[in-house]
């Protein structure tokens, strides 16, 4: 005698080597002996043959029509065995039963099983859902190989046009489109952005950088809307000083600029000119609203996005020969340089020149200064100026020695075509001329007094900390380690930074003695300073990958093979004419400091990546 039971969620045949009423000892087909429970057996048989029953069922079972086996069995709940004498007309066979019953069991969407042997069809309407899902999942996975053969022969499928940034920077992974291009680059061996730059959607790397950038930050576009500056502020005094401001050429967002009157008693009254946007920009408006959103100016090397439209940046910034809306510190000094007194006012300045670095420099440099000559027609100013500056150097620093200056880079890219086809040219600059110290120690200067100011009236707003090594921002004044100041705040660029805007309304409502904007414990300016933060690394981020970007582009155009590098530690360098670090493993146990040559190849512009090789220690001497 033969059984035909269910065991592990599917069924089974076996002959019976001993029966003992609760439980059978069987022989497999193959000899494999085990112990089933009485239970779990559907029914017995002799015939036919314990070697065949399951093909032969299995084949009888492909034969049932499922639809009509669905429509014979009514909607109560029923057994198998009653609905197989209703299929085939007879009392079953043990295989028309065991057929039957693999029919029900293989077809879950039309019979839900509810017990050992027994089946309720399911309704109609959930069958024809189950059974368009089928159909469905069938048309989507021969769609989806039909992407791949497209996607894999080179060719972008249509479906996929709108989709490219979305399928390169935040894809959908449950979508087909999705899998098949997964697929496809699984096979062919290539990351998404190389085959889709393959299939010629990709014509600019540049673009692909930059549109990943603002897919994520900016997802309705960099442009800003139409917002008309309202420009409240004709009632303001005008000081009676010419003011210039020292940019670079590019320079829009012009924020600072500076004044300097002779007094008659001796000594100089110093201006600090600080570009007013908070006077206009008042919370609730539009123009507010849009800041808040950018929080910064990103810049990169071939272009930037400013926080506020150009209007409004044109209503502001302190161009020459405009009154323009400032918010100003003056400092006295008597005839030997020391402070007397400060003094903030809101009012507007004339700016009498904006001075750019490419035509100051030849005249204000390190050697006229040793000479005593700046010869400038603001060369008087300029060297008043310089002097506070190397006075408020010399009280931050001590004289200890100076701080090492870093290199910085500049990129200068093609405006004709600053794609993928556009030239560029790096600088490199060691921080620390004449300009550089004269404008920074004056920026120091301007946000670390009126941090103090602030602080000093218990007012709030958001200083940059800086303590064991680390900067931070914070609402509660601190000392910044690195800059030598026991409060700092950023005050000075307004028309770029958020934070600057905020601190700024914060130091006209205590120049007026106005209620200010900002109380302590603020939720609005604990959630600025939060948001500015991760807005402000993201933006630097940015900035950094698209010099690196630019850098490899130039070792391209270059057709550079070899490059110099110093080494920092271990297998680390950094580029003697790029700021490019990199891991070179093939570098051998070097001191910090040595210089060496490298090959370069494999340059990706997607990736940002490249291959180094050691080539050799460039000796002192060499």
């Amino acid at each position: 005698m033969n059984v035909f039971y269910e065991e592990d969620g599917g069924f089974k045949v076996g002959a019976i080597l001993a029966d003992n009423d609760t439980s059978l000892q069987v022989e497999a087909p193959h000899g494999k002996r085990s112990k089933v429970k009485a239970s779990t057996v559907l029914l017995r048989f002799e015939r036919p043959a314990l070697s065949d029953f399951m093909a032969h069922a299995q084949h009888a079972a492909d034969d049932i029509d499922v639809d009509f086996l669905w429509e014979c069995c009514g909607e109560p709940e029923f057994e198998y065995a009653a609905l197989a004498r209703e299929y085939f007309g007879h009392e079953p066979s043990a295989l028309e039963s065991a057929a039957a019953l693999l029919r029900l069991h293989g077809a879950p969407m039309y019979f839900y099983k509810k017990g050992r042997g027994r089946y309720k069809a399911a309704p109609e309407t959930s069958l024809k859902a189950a059974l368009a899902g089928i159909e469905r999942k069938k048309q989507q996975a021969l769609q989806k190989q039909q992407y791949f053969d497209q996607l894999s022969a080179g060719q972008l499928p249509p479906e996929f046009a709108p989709l490219i940034n979305t399928l390169l920077y935040a894809p959908d992974k449950n979508s087909i489109e999705f899998k098949a291009l997964e697929e496809a680059c699984s096979a062919l061996h290539l990351s998404p952005a190389h085959l889709l730059e393959r299939c010629g959607t990709i014509p600019s790397t540049h673009d692909f950088h930059l549109n990943r950038f603002l897919f994520e930050y900016f997802p309705r576009g960099a442009a800003h809307a139409e917002i008309a500056p309202a420009v409240g502020t004709h009632d303001l005094p005008v000081a009676d000083v010419a003011a210039y401001s020292i940019d670079d050429a590019a320079t829009t967002e012009i924020d600072d600029a500076f004044s300097v009157t002779l007094r008659t008693a001796g000594g100089v009254r110093i201006g600090i000119h600080i570009a007013a946007p908070a006077l206009g920009i008042t919370p609730g408006t539009p123009a507010e609203a849009m800041a808040r959103e950018r929080l910064s100016t990103v810049y990169h090397p071939a272009g930037k996005i400013t926080m506020l439209p150009d209007a409004w940046i044109e209503a502001y910034t302190l161009a020459e020969g405009r009154e323009c809306p400032a918010l100003s510190l003056y400092v006295d000094l008597n005839s030997v340089g020391e402070i007397m007194a400060t003094e903030t006012r809101v009012e507007r300045v004339r700016i009498a020149g904006n001075l750019r670095h490419d035509t100051l420099e030849p005249v204000f440099n390190d050697a006229a200064l040793t000479r005593g000559v700046i010869e400038h027609p603001q060369g008087t100013e300029l060297k008043a100026l310089w002097d506070f500056a190397k006075q408020r150097a010399r009280v931050r620093q001590g004289d200890g020695p100076q701080q090492q200056q870093r290199a910085e880079y500049t990129f200068q890219v093609d405006k004709d075509n600053d794609g993928d086809g556009g030239r560029i040219q790096i600088g490199r600059r060691v921080r620390g001329s004449a300009i550089d110290t004269l404008v920074s120690e004056l920026m120091i200067y301007v946000n670390s007094t009126w941090g103090r100011e602030l602080a000093d009236k218990k007012l709030s707003a958001i200083y940059r900390v800086q303590s064991a090594g680390k900067v931070r921002m914070s609402t509660a004044p601190a000392a910044h380690e690195g800059l030598g100041v026991a409060q700092y705040l950023w005050s000075s660029s307004p028309l770029r930074r958020y934070v600057d805007l905020v601190n700024q309304r914060q130091l006209i409502a205590a120049a007026r003695g106005d209620v200010p904007p900002y109380q302590q414990r603020d939720e609005a300016l604990l959630g600025t300073m939060r948001d500015f933060e991760l807005a402000y690394d993201a933006y630097a981020e940015f900035q950094r990958n698209m010099e690196r970007y630019w850098c490899l582009r130039w070792l391209i155009q270059e057709s550079r093979s070899t490059v110099l590098a110093t080494v920092l530690r271990e297998n680390l360098v950094r580029f003697d004419e790029l700021p490019i670090t990199a891991r070179v493993a093939s570098v051998p146990d070097l001191p910090p400091d040595t210089t060496v040559e490298l090959e370069v190849s494999s340059i990706d512009l997607l990736e940002l990546t490249l291959h180094c090789e050691f080539r050799r220690k460039i000796d002192g001497d060499s």
